[in-house]
């Protein structure tokens, strides 16, 4: 039989700071933005590319 040893006190965490915060969402503003804006397309592109090279060569 195991015993957990005491809990021991801790120090609450201190407050993040407001600019963490503002700087946490702009990278992620930024980041989906450049996710799912600007690479999505291109993406889509190469997959287009993709099916039309696979549908040729089936046709030859």
């Amino acid at each position: 039989m195991t015993t957990e040893p005491p809990a021991v006190p801790r120090k609450p965490k201190p407050r993040i700071p407001l600019w963490r915060w503002a700087l946490w969402w702009v990278a992620l503003l930024v980041g989906d933005f450049v996710f799912y804006v600007l690479l999505t397309p291109v993406w889509i592109g190469l997959r287009t590319l993709a099916w039309v090279a696979e549908f040729r060569a089936r046709r030859r």
